[in-house]
C-alpha cells in the first residue's frame, strides 16, 4: 500500500511538472523540449498564459510557429482576454503578427476592456503592424470600454501617420 501512495503522489508530481515545463520551454523558446508536451499544447497557467502566448510574448518565433503547426489555438486568451495577436501587437513584433494572421488569428477580438489588437498597435505606436493588420481586414470601427476607436486613440496621441492610415490615406514615408 504505502508503495502505491508513493507512486500515485510521484505521478501527480510528474503530471503538474509537465505541464509547468511546457511553459517554460515556450517562454524561452525551446522547441525541441516544448515538442514531448503536445497534449499541454493549449493549457494555461496560473496566469492564464498559454504556451504560445508567451512564446509570442518573448518573441520566439520558431516555437510559436511550432505551436501553431502542431494545433494550439491562436484566440485563447489570458486571464486579462488578451490573446497572442494582441500580445504581438503591442510588443511591436510584426513577423509574429503576420505568422498569427497566417494562422486565422482573430484580429477583431477583444479582451475585458474590449481592446483588439489593432487598438492596441494604434495605442503603442505600431503603425507597420497597424498597417498589416489593416490590409488583413482589422476592423477599425471597434470601439474599447471607453467608447474609443483606434482612430481616436491616435488623434489622441497625435499620431499622424496612424491617423492616415485609419482614414484610409496613403502615408508616404
Amino acid at each position: 500500500m504505502r508503495y502505491f501512495i508513493s507512486a500515485v503522489i510521484l505521478f501527480f508530481a510528474m503530471s503538474r511538472m509537465s505541464a509547468q515545463d511546457i511553459f517554460l520551454y515556450a517562454k524561452t523558446g525551446n522547441v525541441e523540449a516544448m515538442s514531448t508536451f503536445k497534449k499541454d499544447i493549449d493549457s494555461k497557467n496560473t496566469e492564464g498564459y498559454t504556451p504560445l502566448i508567451l512564446a509570442v510574448y518573448h518573441n520566439h518565433y520558431k516555437a510559436a510557429r511550432w505551436l501553431l503547426e502542431n494545433g494550439a489555438k491562436p484566440d485563447l486568451q489570458d486571464q486579462s482576454g488578451n490573446t497572442a495577436l494582441m500580445g504581438a501587437s503591442f510588443k511591436g513584433y510584426k513577423e509574429m503578427v503576420s505568422l498569427l494572421i497566417s494562422f486565422k488569428a482573430d484580429m477583431n477580438a477583444k479582451n475585458y476592456n474590449d481592446a483588439t489588437a489593432l487598438i492596441y498597435a494604434t495605442v503603442f505606436g505600431r503603425t507597420e503592424i497597424l498597417k498589416l493588420l489593416l490590409e488583413n481586414g482589422a476592423d477599425k470601427n471597434i470601439k474599447d470600454s471607453r467608447g474609443n476607436t483606434a482612430l481616436q486613440h491616435a488623434l489622441m496621441q497625435n499620431n499622424e501617420e496612424a491617423v492616415k492610415l485609419l482614414q484610409g490615406k496613403s502615408v508616404v514615408k
